[in-house]
């Protein structure tokens, strides 16, 4: 229990907070996990799962560097699955 006003203050705006990144978290591995678990990987489901990964780094709820990580890790598998789903010609 807080002792003072503002210590109770900053533990209701914590709950908020958590409540809040963890709604995130979860849409994140959510929507990783069906790109990940898609047959064929197409640009738009990792254009936005990109996109969702940036504004969670902008946010602070990952770290700056995670985020690159996770980007960086998307657009490999992307370029990777791309060769194999176009005809050889």
């Amino acid at each position: 229990m807080a002792n003072t006003k503002s210590a109770s203050k900053r533990a209701r705006q914590t709950a908020v907070r958590s409540l809040r990144n963890r709604s995130v978290l979860t849409r994140l591995r959510k929507m990783h996990k069906g790109v990940a678990g898609a047959e064929q990987k197409d640009a738009t489901s990792v254009r936005s799962l990109v996109s969702a990964v940036d504004k969670a780094a902008k946010r602070g709820i990952i770290h700056r560097n995670a985020a690159n990580r996770r980007k960086a890790r998307l657009n490999k598998a992307l370029l990777a699955a791309k060769p194999a789903a176009a005809p050889a010609s």
